[in-house]
């Protein structure tokens, strides 16, 4: 539950002042590592990154931790972080997300969840994750089947996404039956290999009916995939209705827009109240759109997944491949000259965990008045000991804001 704005979104509201400059966020995510054992060096430490380095000797770096000391993030939480929102205090359920990032009608009382294929052997051990990540046209194909089941007393609505994803939503008949559904329910992503899919469990007494009728799709789901291999089960996750956020745009003061190939990105920027930019399925395309769009907005949001996609596989070369084609991507954001230009990302994904870590991740502010510092390259350890410290993610947007001079002074 929500019961008051965090303090930081409190402080900013009456500060925001007018003005006409531009404002970049680069999110990579998935963007900290971890030294490969043999090398001693990170992802970020190994990739050759000129452009980078030389805005990162311009700017002033320090690194952010997302959530608390110890805490792995989702991409959830850690993009709230980097939008100026307390995600201790602002939670969204991943299936919110998805459903809003492919612009579902997700209806007051809908049960929303992150769906994901993925692959199970005979006694029913996962081994696939994402179901060696099929093709979007097979995920739309597979959720025909899904589409079929029925639960009593609901709607069942299942939508693909891109890739393995899809969204399960729950759609009471009636008010009554409405009030009947929860969202408080355990998820079946056991986040591990050789191990089960696990049974859905309520966190409440009154989220008893919602979890049966969750395991029941399941069960007929892995009934309706088992000759599909291998996207022959289902894993269901984020569980949430949708939340009222205070408005990005109205506390900041910004004509602010979202660029993102991936859908959970979408919802994100959809979900704080960002214009959400039509764009292509490549890096190029949402660089193309940002050309295109580059006067109609104060602030753009700029999403990169490459990074986290090769963390995630576990793939320490292809991570360093994904961060140069990023590095070589800079001078054309540069060129659109923004007032200010900030690189980070919502948490890290290190190729040696091949998951989500809770390591902080570097971020760099560049603007006129940044203050440079002593950092000269884009790296963990160098960011470090930048001038920014060490700062919670929901501590970024102030220094933005700042750097755009979009903020008064604070008291007399």
């Amino acid at each position: 539950m929500i019961d008051r704005e965090p303090p930081m979104l409190d402080v900013i509201a009456p500060l925001v002042i007018p003005n006409t400059t531009k404002i970049v966020l680069v999110s990579l995510d998935g963007l900290g590592g971890l030294p490969r054992p043999e090398t001693g060096r990170s992802e970020l430490e190994t990739a050759r990154l000129p452009n980078l380095s030389q805005l990162a000797s311009e700017a002033a770096c320090g690194l952010i931790r997302h959530v608390a000391p110890g805490i792995t993030p989702g991409s959830g939480p850690g993009h709230l972080g980097l939008f100026g929102y307390d995600p201790l205090r602002f939670q969204v359920g991943r299936g919110v997300l998805e459903a809003l990032g492919i612009e579902f009608d997700l209806r007051p009382g809908d049960i929303a969840a992150r769906g994901n294929f993925c692959t199970v052997d005979r006694a029913g051990r996962i081994t696939d994750r994402r179901a060696g990540r099929i093709s979007t046209d097979l995920c739309v194909r597979l959720t025909e089947r899904l589409r079929t089941i029925r639960l009593p007393g609901v709607e069942v609505l299942v939508e693909p996404v891109k890739e393995h994803r899809f969204v399960l939503v729950l759609r009471a008949r009636g008010r009554a039956g409405a009030a009947k559904l929860s969202a408080q329910l355990s998820e079946s992503d056991p986040q591990l290999l050789d191990k089960p899919p696990l049974t859905i469990k309520a966190l409440h007494p009154k989220a008893k009916a919602t979890a049966a009728l969750v395991n029941k799709f399941v069960a007929e789901a892995r009934r309706l995939l088992a000759d599909a291999t291998p996207a022959n089960m289902v894993l269901v996750r984020g569980f949430d209705q949708s939340p009222q956020l205070p408005r990005f745009p109205e506390v900041y003061g910004l004509r602010s827009a979202a660029i993102a190939a991936y859908p959970m990105y979408r919802g994100l920027a959809r979900v704080v109240g960002m214009e959400v930019l039509k764009t292509g399925s490549t890096f190029a395309e949402e660089l193309a759109t940002l050309r295109d769009h580059w006067d109609a907005y104060d602030f753009f949001f700029v999403h990169y997944k490459d990074t986290d996609k090769a963390g995630e596989d576990g793939d320490f070369d292809a991570k360093v491949d994904a961060l140069e084609r990023l590095d070589r991507a800079i001078p054309e954001i540069r060129a659109l000259k923004p007032d200010v230009l900030i690189v980070s990302g919502d948490h890290a994904t290190p190729s040696i965990l091949a998951a989500h870590g809770w390591q902080p991740v570097p971020v760099l502010v560049w603007s006129r008045y940044c203050g440079a510092d002593v950092v000269t390259a884009f790296t963990e350890r160098a960011c470090g000991a930048g001038s920014l410290g060490v700062i919670p993610a929901q501590h970024l947007m102030p220094l933005v804001m700042a750097n755009a001079l979009r903020l008064t002074k604070f008291g007399a």
